[in-house]
């Protein structure tokens, strides 16, 4: 990705079609510049592409009378759009005294700009003499080029100042819930607990949107994933806090119960930091971002030295390389140590470390001696060695990611059942102290294995996000264990207390829900591995104005409240575990084209965001969104019911009823579905009851479809025999959100469903004859 000319630190995803004008213009961006959301870059892009088009004609002097008509249209169609954009930045300037100042200066340099790129398009003002029918244009070259550089300046500025007021919602949302923790922490008496946190629960909500705008705007994968861990963190900790306060209440003179609270107090803390050390791009006393770790990295950075000998044989030196690979060797010993490492694995990592060894050395020959025979380009013998050394680290790096992935999938599977969990809940409410401290040594050694699972997937990661969420779970798993442990110790001296074994309930959720992450985790490092990798939403954060924008009463999202969100927390975990459930059974299809499959993973998708939104995450962010989602849902099932049915006429007589019985379940649940999310409600009361309705409708289904998905790919494989009868036509390409744009009136389309009106749309208007030719 090419940076914005002149050093402005602009990254775009395609190169713009400004860039060159930029260079032509001399513009000098601001000092000290750096876009670090898509909202703001994919609002200049327009802009940028508008004035291109009218600066390019400086270079075609004799235009036709229809020509400079379209240029005068250009120019004014720029004047309307910055007017616009400018209300909009005055309106954001008003709500925002401390910006108020530099916003107003921006916008009144935006403006002019734009008046002066009017009237020099203008045709009554300009001086053109006739030639042949035809006219000379932009007589005043240096004024529009003058003019295009002011306008490209002023509405950076803007944007850059619209981007800093949406950081400092961030930091006041966050200072808001810090002041109200410190008051939960020092509460005695439920009462006053219950006011508190009544509001702590909407400060929480309220960050949890804005910071989740925020994660889904950064241009920075690295950043966004950060992002995502610390507010996972907070999610999960916010529903610690309420039971673990709530336990501290009921047995003040228990000390593990002190300890259990105090512990989520420090984690949300340091979650709350970094979320804002993300948004401001700051790091606490100056540390530097710690360098890759990974062996993965290691091998790529290692190869392209070796294939980078090709273009300049005096690239770098021996010694740098053997310590290259040296730190890449060294790191192995991370699985060769590992008592989770098969003695298959073992012996094959060693096996190639030792092979990569020798291949340097053979490199390093060819590579002397055509520096000592004055040589330029490579030689046929070191050609060979690059070849040579570059496949066996492929290899290595194989055997790396085989090694991990089969160890964490046998683990993650053996965990499934949650048996020392179970054990310690059990023998808490039985308070039954030598059973519990058994089973806690249990899910100790349990924790370490996870972590160093956690630890071998990070080195095989392939990308810096996934490398941050495998640290992300290594942390989880390493905070969560001793916290079950307290909380069980607690429920041990207390087995009659419901609030104590409520409050344990809630962090073996945790860990259980971790359990299922790293399932997903799992997938999709083989995804990036296999090369699998699906494209990104892009999402977009910029500020909205309030009172000044008459459209916003209209736009403004009904969301749930702090309350209702918590309730429908769990339900929507069980979602997202069944959502896990039903990827993992289609996995085991051997045609991924299925028709039953790609309906399913429809199902999947779709029930994947309603999840998200009981998190008050993803694309669904009103109720009504919810809504439409869940009756393309219905639709969606409907049609697997259709591929079911068409399946069953192809089996035999034994086997037709078990799959008609399964639709027979199915068809009625869909249908049940789609009248209840088409039902109008009114009220606070209920519109919840629908949203919980929806979402345990939802549920119901996936887990018929869980049970069904087996039960078909059993029939399919015994009466294969040659029967191709179920190979779908098309390959899944939608995602649920799309399903609804097609089938619900273009969900995805409306931008005014996730209440996002603000200044990108305003600039969109520059492009209305963008690359218009004329």
């Amino acid at each position: 990705m090419a940076a914005f000319p002149g050093g402005s630190g602009v990254s775009w995803p395609r190169s713009p079609p400004g860039a060159a004008l930029a260079t032509a213009l001399g513009w000098e961006p601001l000092p000290g510049l750096q876009i670090r959301s898509r909202s703001v870059e994919q609002t200049l892009v327009p802009l940028v592409a508008q004035i291109t088009t009218l600066i390019n004609h400086k270079d075609k002097p004799k235009k036709s009378d229809k020509t400079l008509r379209a240029v005068q249209q250009v120019g004014q169609a720029v004047k309307l759009a910055v007017g616009r954009f400018v209300m909009v930045g005055e309106a954001i300037a008003n709500e925002n005294q401390e910006l108020k100042e530099e916003m107003k200066v921006a916008c009144t340099e935006a403006k002019q700009a734009g008046e002066t790129i009017a009237q020099l398009t203008d045709v009554a003002t300009m001086d053109h003499p006739e030639s042949d029918g035809q006219i000379t244009i932009f007589t005043d070259k240096t004024g529009v080029v003058k003019a295009a550089r002011l306008l490209l300046s002023s509405v950076t500025k803007v944007l850059v100042l619209a981007d800093r007021i949406v950081i400092k919602q961030i930091i006041t949302s966050r200072n808001k819930v810090l002041v109200t923790m410190e008051q939960l922490e020092r509460v005695s008496s439920f009462q006053e607990f219950v006011q508190i946190f009544s509001q702590f629960g909407n400060e929480m909500v309220e960050f949890a949107h804005l910071t989740g705008d925020r994660q889904n705007d950064l241009k920075d994968e690295k950043k966004k994933a950060k992002m995502a861990a610390a507010r996972a963190i907070l999610e999960k900790c916010t529903m610690m806090l309420l039971t673990a306060s709530k336990t501290c209440l009921r047995h003040p003179d228990c000390e593990s119960a002190r300890v259990n609270k105090g512990a989520v107090f420090h984690r949300m803390r340091i979650a709350l930091e970094q979320v804002i050390e993300i948004v401001t791009d700051s790091r606490p006393s100056g540390e530097n971002e710690p360098g890759p770790v990974s062996i993965y990295n290691g091998i790529k950075e290692f190869k392209n030295k070796v294939e980078g000998l090709r273009e300049n044989l005096y690239l770098l030196s021996k010694e740098n390389l053997r310590a290259m690979l040296r730190v890449v060797l060294e790191h192995t010993e991370d699985f060769t140590d590992s008592a989770y490492t098969s003695h298959e694995n073992r012996e094959r990592i060693l096996e190639l470390s030792k092979q990569a060894k020798m291949e340097l050395e053979q490199l390093v020959s060819a590579w002397m001696y055509a520096q000592s025979q004055r040589k330029k380009d490579v030689t046929e013998d070191l050609e060979v060695a690059i070849l040579k050394m570059c496949q066996c680290m492929t290899e290595l790096q194989r055997e790396l990611h085989s090694a991990a992935t089969s160890v964490a999938a046998d683990v993650i599977k053996y965990h499934s059942d949650h048996l020392v969990l179970k054990a310690l809940k059990i023998c808490g409410t039985e308070g039954n102290i030598e059973a519990v401290a058994e089973h806690s040594c249990k899910l100790s050694e349990q924790k370490e294995q996870l972590i160093e699972i956690c630890h071998l997937l990070r080195h095989v990661s392939g990308t810096e996000p996934l490398e941050i969420t495998c640290l992300h779970a290594e942390d989880t798993f390493h905070v969560t264990g001793p916290q079950i442990i307290s909380a069980a110790e607690t429920l041990t001296l207390h087995p009659s207390s419901k609030i104590a074994k409520e409050n344990l309930d809630v962090f073996c959720e945790a860990w259980e829900s971790q359990l299922t992450d790293m399932s997903l985790l799992l997938r999709e490092i083989s995804d990036v591995f296999e090369g699998r990798r699906g494209e990104k939403r892009v999402y977009l954060s910029l500020p909205r104005p309030g009172k000044h924008n008459a459209n916003m009463k209209a736009l403004k999202p009904v969301r749930l409240d702090s309350e209702e969100q918590m309730k429908l927390g769990k339900l929507g975990l069980e979602l997202h575990k069944l959502t896990a459930r039903v990827d993992s059974e289609m996995e085991k299809w051997d045609d991924p084209e299925n028709e039953i499959v790609r309906h399913g993973q429809g199902l999947s998708s779709m029930a994947y965001s309603m999840f998200l939104f009981t998190r008050g995450e993803g694309l669904l962010k009103t109720t009504q969104d919810l809504f439409q989602q869940s009756e393309a849902f219905a639709a969606e099932g409907l049609k697997l019911a259709s591929a079911l049915l068409a399946f069953s006429n192809q089996l035999e007589d034994d086997d037709k009823p078990l799959v008609l019985q399964e639709i027979d379940k199915m068809v009625p649940a869909y249908q049940q579905l789609q009248v209840t999310a088409k039902t109008p409600v009114q009220g606070k009361t209920a519109t919840f009851t629908k949203v919980d309705a929806c979402i345990h409708k939802a549920k119901y289904i996936l887990d018929l479809l869980a049970q069904v998905l087996p039960l078909s790919c059993r029939l399919l494989r015994k009466h294969r025999g040659g029967n191709d009868y179920l190979r779908a036509h098309h390959p899944w390409r939608e995602n649920g959100l799309q399903t609804v744009a097609r089938e619900s009136g273009g969900l995805a389309g409306r931008t005014d469903s996730f209440g996002i009106k603000s200044l990108e749309q305003h600039v969109a208007y520059l492009s209305v004859l963008e690359n218009k030719p004329f």
